[in-house]
């Protein structure tokens, strides 16, 4: 066993401050005083991060429009000794651009970048998180302009928090009954027991869900983010799919989201 490296000098006071390269996906920002602006982020090595970008909102800013909402950007963060860090570099990856000209498509991604920020807020690595938001902003650019409807109903955003509440640990089991371990005359869905209740197992608090429901729902969790738009998933499905999600929220997390709502 190799011996443990030397314990490393305590830093001293004033020199706590570090930078770092990452890359990020921008799921929020708001203003800042006259020029600046907070930024939401989740990035490929610490998980979600809170940074503020200094004279952003200036004519000739260096940073442009670089740091837009859903912006994949490769970022120089500092870290002093506050809670927000600092963006002090930034370059475009993929600027996601499409996901904010179209008003059906920013719906869309609105609902996924909410859902990240509430299901994921810890300062912590997680790759696969990463992949998936970068891989839903792919998506969300591909959807068609011009459409109409409910963007909560729409089964990229479905599909895509679906995955996050695996990703969570709180992915539903909707194969059998979690009572009685039936696979049959499967009617509802219960948080507090974490999936799928039969007919005989069904509690007044379970949320009913169609047999398409179930199978919608299956399909939503198995398709590429890539595809889950091609499913053929009809009303009834998506809004037993959306009502999983919703009761899973508030159970697990104790929130609901606002953009699915609107």
């Amino acid at each position: 066993m190799e011996p443990d490296p030397a314990p490393a000098r305590r830093p001293r006071l004033g020199r706590v401050a570090r930078s770092y390269k990452t890359e990020a996906v921008v799921l929020r920002s708001f203003r800042l005083g006259e020029a600046d602006r907070v930024l939401h982020l989740y990035t490929l090595d610490r998980g979600r991060v809170g940074a503020v970008a200094k004279g952003v909102r200036k004519t000739k800013s260096r940073f442009g429009a670089r740091l837009e909402p859903f912006s994949h950007v490769e970022l120089l963060l500092h870290q002093g000794s506050g809670e927000l860090h600092t963006v002090t570099g930034a370059s475009l990856v993929d600027p996601h651009r499409p996901a904010r000209e179209d008003r059906y498509r920013l719906s869309v991604g609105l609902v996924g970048a909410e859902a990240m920020l509430r299901l994921f807020v810890e300062q912590e690595e997680n790759e696969r998180a990463f992949e998936a938001v970068t891989r839903f902003l792919d998506a969300v650019d591909a959807i068609p302009a011009g459409l109409r409807g409910r963007a909560s109903l729409d089964p990229l955003a479905l599909a895509f928090q679906l995955k996050l509440l695996w990703l969570s640990g709180y992915l539903p089991h909707l194969e059998a009954c979690v009572e009685c371990g039936a696979t049959e005359e499967l009617v509802g869905y219960l948080a507090s027991a974490g999936g799928a209740v039969c007919v005989a197992c069904a509690r007044a608090e379970a949320v009913e869900l169609a047999p398409e429901g179930f199978r919608g729902v299956r399909a939503l969790l198995m398709s590429p983010l890539a595809r889950a738009r091609e499913l053929a998933l009809g009303d009834r499905a998506a809004r037993d799919a959306l009502a999983v999600i919703v009761t899973s929220y508030e159970f697990h997390g104790g929130f609901r989201l606002r953009t699915l709502s609107e």
